[in-house]
């Protein structure tokens, strides 16, 4: 069952934390670009209300959510109904696939990570920014999230996992970025991104789509 529902009724709440969490969402940002390439030619998948996608230029997104798809319109994204297990794209259409903070939400993630293979073209990329499960933050989410209004139903994963997914769904050649090495009631700019990941709370990760041997 796709876990929208806190979405649509609390769109507009889910919207103002990035406002009200400025330099942990622009650290965000800083790490998800680094891992950017350089084509026009992609999609955000789980795009909520475009904070990533808008700042990013990617002009198209995908989510479950039509009250945050209201939003992401209104920041210039055009927004495509949908799911990341069942995209409804042709096979071998995008330079790369964004996800930000989506896999936690996702029913299935390795279906989601073989429906975005099928999508990229060859030599395309999957990039995934993340809570990691076995950093502080992501400690401090599992902990509280029945307290929370967006992460009572959420699933977060390691590194480890992601990459062990992605293998399973054809990626190969990771790439790593981390930021957020503090807690984010302690921010008072927007962090430094770094290589590589076991320090920093988000963690971004690219993979390149493999061939799949004939």
């Amino acid at each position: 069952m796709v876990k929208i529902e806190p979405f649509e009724s609390y769109s507009l709440k889910y919207d103002a934390w990035f406002d009200e969490n400025i330099f942990t969402y622009k650290s965000e940002l800083q790490a998800v670009k680094e891992l950017l390439p350089q084509s026009k030619n992609g999609v955000e998948v789980g795009v909520g209300s475009g904070r990533f996608a808008a700042p990013l230029g990617i002009k198209l997104g995908l989510d479950p959510s039509k009250e945050l798809g209201k939003i992401a319109t209104k920041r210039g994204i055009k927004f495509v109904e949908g799911v990341a297990e069942l995209l409804p794209f042709k096979d071998s259409q995008f330079d790369f696939v964004l996800m930000v903070t989506t896999i936690c939400f996702l029913d299935d993630v390795e279906k989601a990570f073989k429906e975005v293979n099928r999508v990229l073209k060859s030599g395309g990329c999957l990039i995934i920014g993340f809570i990691d499960a076995n950093s502080p933050l992501g400690q401090f989410y599992e902990k509280h999230k029945n307290e929370s209004t967006f992460y009572k139903d959420a699933t977060f994963y390691s590194v480890e996992e992601v990459i062990s997914i992605m293998k399973k769904a054809n990626f190969k050649d990771f790439s790593f970025r981390q930021t957020l090495f503090q807690p984010k009631e302690k921010l008072k700019n927007i962090e430094s991104v770094k290589k590589g990941f076991g320090e920093g709370s988000f963690v971004v990760v690219k993979g390149i789509k493999q061939e799949k041997r004939r």
